[in-house]
């Protein structure tokens, strides 16, 4: 590459923004208010930030930093470097920093893609290497160095790059799409199961059918108390639908599990969710991860299989039909939704009264589960492959390999 390269602080001006102490003070409804910019609302607008869901009063803007339309944001911290133009005016806390055009040498646009670019990620990653937080500051982002191409060579580029990102981005929504769809398949046939009434079918309470129905708890010193190996603590965050997830999984020692002796998990025990965001998830315990026990935000449900298949009754409580029930009888506190013990023990259930009928229902749903499962990674390989792709089209674009009949397959 023959282009010059110049440090970003020869073109632009860069400051840091500020936060107005304590913030609830200075926020307003008055529609008149400055914008208060947050990541929030960047992430929901995309290239762009048009609007705000906050205002701050006059006096905030003597504590902050006020920034105008056609400045340039950059998260210095969480998203480390994404880069969003301004089309509105507003205040910005200390997780940005704003750069503003000193003159137009630069194109707006050919701007925007550059800060995305690997090119410049590298630089950001490379400068800011040692630090213990990861983020950037006026200095970091002053010294990374930019190529300064003639405007007619930037807006050539640009042109490019939109061409070619439209495609991608069409071609990442069919595959978003076709995700939805064979999610949607899956969830669509379990609903049918569950939702008729059929004939050779049972309805029962589940206390007439459990041998166990019940939660635990968390160990004195919380989080602190849990230990590196040992018996396993399932929390909500470990229960998805019809999923178990390792990630996170704690562990206690024995005197710690003794105490929670009466909730021993067993192997094909229904795992549901009872408390907070995730009430109403629903797996089974898998064998693996045993001996374990559960805190007070998981209950165990155990179910007499000569009359109920656990599997049966996962798929049961992860469908439409039944999922939308648990969540109507959540009790409402005032922090979170709950699901009492009571509340388990007098919910109805339907299935088959033979266990051979039950297994076939099983069997089929574990097929196109499976099935549903293996279009789903396709998709999301597509979906990487896809993101991968527009990289590498900016990596090209900033070292001067981006030519006008340049075709990468989106497809």
């Amino acid at each position: 590459m023959d282009w010059p390269l110049v440090r970003l602080d020869e073109l632009y001006e860069i400051a840091r923004g500020g936060s107005p102490r304590p913030i609830k003070k200075f926020l307003t409804d008055d529609p008149d208010g400055i914008n208060w910019i947050k990541i929030g609302d960047a992430t929901a607008s995309g290239k762009y930030i048009y609007e705000t869901k906050e205002k701050i009063i006059p006096e905030g803007k003597k504590r902050s930093r006020f920034v105008n339309e056609g400045d340039f944001l950059l998260s210095n911290s969480m998203s480390f470097g994404r880069p969003y133009i301004m089309a509105t005016t507003g205040c910005i806390h200390d997780g940005w920093l704003v750069l503003s055009p000193k003159d137009d040498q630069v194109d707006q646009d050919f701007l925007y893609y550059l800060l995305g670019s690997p090119f410049v990620f590298q630089q950001f990653d490379s400068l800011a290497a040692g630090s213990t937080v990861r983020n950037l500051n006026i200095d970091l982002v002053s010294g990374v160095k930019i190529p300064l191409l003639p405007l007619e060579e930037q807006k050539r580029i640009v042109a490019i790059l939109n061409q070619a990102f439209a495609d991608i981005d069409k071609a990442r929504a069919l595959t978003e799409q076709n995700l939805k769809n064979a999610r949607e398949l899956f969830e669509s046939y379990l609903q049918q199961v569950f939702s008729q009434r059929r004939e050779g079918w049972k309805t029962s309470k589940l206390k007439s059918i459990a041998s166990k129905i019940g939660s635990g708890a968390t160990p004195k010193g919380g989080k602190a108390a849990y230990k590196a190996e040992g018996i396993s603590l399932i929390r909500s965050m470990n229960v998805h639908d019809r999923r178990f997830l390792e990630k996170d999984l704690a562990f206690i020692d024995d005197d710690q599990a003794e105490k929670l002796s009466n909730v021993v998990v067993e192997k094909n025990d229904v795992l549901l969710n009872i408390t907070g965001a995730s009430v109403a998830r629903c797996a089974l315990a898998p064998e693996q991860f045993l001996p374990a026990r559960v805190n007070q935000h998981v209950s165990i449900i155990r179910v007499n299989q000569k009359e109920l298949l656990p599997a049966f009754l996962n798929y049961a409580l992860t469908s439409k039909f039944y999922k939308d029930q648990l969540l109507g009888i959540g009790e409402s506190g005032s922090t979170r939704q709950a699901i009492t013990k009571q509340q388990i023990e007098y919910f109805e259930v339907s299935y088959p009264l033979s266990i051979d009928q039950q297994t076939r229902y099983v069997q089929q749903l574990m097929h196109l589960e499976s099935q549903v499962n293996e279009v789903q990674c396709i998709y999301e390989k597509k979906l990487d492959s896809l993101d991968e792709l527009k990289k590498s089209v900016l990596q090209k674009a900033f070292v001067g390999e981006l030519k006008k009949d340049n075709k990468e397959a989106a497809a």
